[in-house]
């Protein structure tokens, strides 16, 4: 393209802030002077995007969250709608996040902006009515699970698997002993994984049943909890007030540390537990055994015991059509259940080697032959260059 494309990108919580943070450089590498803006973290604003409205401010998750947090989500989307009529960006691209990126589809579509959606909405369990916002105003929809690409092909999108970004990443480099010593904790000792969830709301419903947990395993294992870089400084120190208040009123009291690469924690914790999202793909691709757990609102379980179809609540599970790793949630998520099915994956041989091997086959199944990210970048080029084209030869006018 002859002149410099305006690319509006929508990433509104930690995992799409990361696929931002990847998809940048690739998209550099071919629009080298592509200019970005929209929806997205710091990670993100460190590579030259532009943050009209920063993730960090609108992450949240439930209908009683969304509903309590309604007057500001939507005073943020109307900044972004109106960036998007002031900047007229030449394409959108719309990373998960469907409470705001459905809408801004929409609003997008109207303002003839050709939007590609990477990292579909799971429609394919609960609101298949949106599955019509998608068809009107989605251009490619570009998925990371093998069985989106059939559920949109059956309802008339243009769909694509492009792989998992999560299962092109290199191992962490840090070691064991580098990273103990980072954290401040024996090396000596099997870890585990606390994994709460990049929400302040997730965290705060999740986090003090792991610390029992935590509690009840006692000062044999060091516990690891990353801390989403999304969070605010304030949030971080809520959750440190947490874990303080929590172990306070057990009898045992093991070492908690708090740390900022989950990745590493996975990669070097003996077995976790994970709360339900991104961090249970990352887990399987690592090859981390794991116990699935989640809590929401009351209101938001309620809801949602009514409208989700699908047999398994894990993304790992419904990937491997049966369940491989425990999931516990809402009432049955218990310090004492955690713990009955995390000791297992931490003290039997066999319990692991059969987890593990499961693990494997799911991320054979999300890697793809061709990066992920890569794809997503090609994509995008390609419709920016149809649409330049179109706008050379419109076509005849009827005059």
């Amino acid at each position: 393209m002859e002149s410099a494309p305006k690319i509006f990108l929508s990433a509104g919580e930690a995992s799409g802030e990361h696929y931002g943070t990847l998809l940048i450089p690739a998209l550099r590498r071919l629009v080298p002077a592509a200019e970005f803006f929209g929806l997205g973290g710091r990670r993100m604003e460190a590579l030259g995007f532009r943050p009209i409205v920063r993730s960090e401010d609108v992450a949240v998750m439930g209908i009683t969250e969304v509903v309590r947090h309604m007057p500001r989500i939507y005073g943020e989307y109307r900044r972004l709608r109106a960036s998007i009529e002031r900047e007229k960006p030449d394409i959108a691209i719309l990373i998960d996040f469907p409470d705001v990126n459905l809408s801004l589809a929409r609003h997008l579509k109207r303002q003839n902006v050709p939007v590609i959606y990477f990292v579909s909405p799971q429609l394919w369990a609960w609101k298949k009515y949106r599955i019509r916002s998608v068809q009107r105003y989605v251009h490619r929809m570009l998925v990371i699970f093998p069985f989106e690409e059939r559920f949109y092909d059956d309802h008339g999108v243009t769909a694509e698997f492009v792989g998992h970004p999560l299962a092109e990443l290199e191992p962490p480099r840090v070691s064991r002993e580098e990273f103990a010593r980072e954290a401040g904790i024996d090396a000596g000792k099997p870890w585990v994984g606390l994994l709460p969830g990049s929400r302040a709301r997730e965290v705060r419903l999740n986090l003090p049943e792991m610390v029992r947990a935590a509690a009840i395993l006692g000062d044999r294992y060091e516990f690891l909890l990353p801390l989403a870089p999304t969070l605010t400084a304030p949030q971080r120190e809520h959750i440190r007030s947490v874990v303080v208040e929590q172990l306070a009123a057990e009898p045992k009291r093991p070492g908690i540390a708090m740390v900022d690469d989950a990745r590493a924690v996975l990669w070097h914790a003996r077995a976790s537990i994970v709360a339900s999202g991104t961090a249970t793909v990352e887990a399987a691709l690592i090859g981390n055994p794991f116990v699935v757990v989640y809590r929401v609102s009351p209101v938001s379980y309620a809801v949602a015991k009514r409208v989700v179809d699908v047999p398994h609540v894990a993304m790992v599970n419904l990937i491997a059509g049966e369940r491989i790793v425990p999931e516990l949630i809402q009432g049955d998520f218990t310090a004492d259940l955690v713990v009955s099915q995390l000791r297992p994956l931490l003290e039997q041989e066999d319990a692991r080697a059969r987890m593990r091997a499961a693990l494997r086959q799911v991320a054979g199944i999300l890697r793809a032959e061709r990066s992920a990210i890569g794809r997503v970048a090609a994509v995008t080029c390609q419709v920016l260059e149809q649409e330049h084209k179109a706008s050379e030869n419109p076509g005849p006018t009827g005059e």
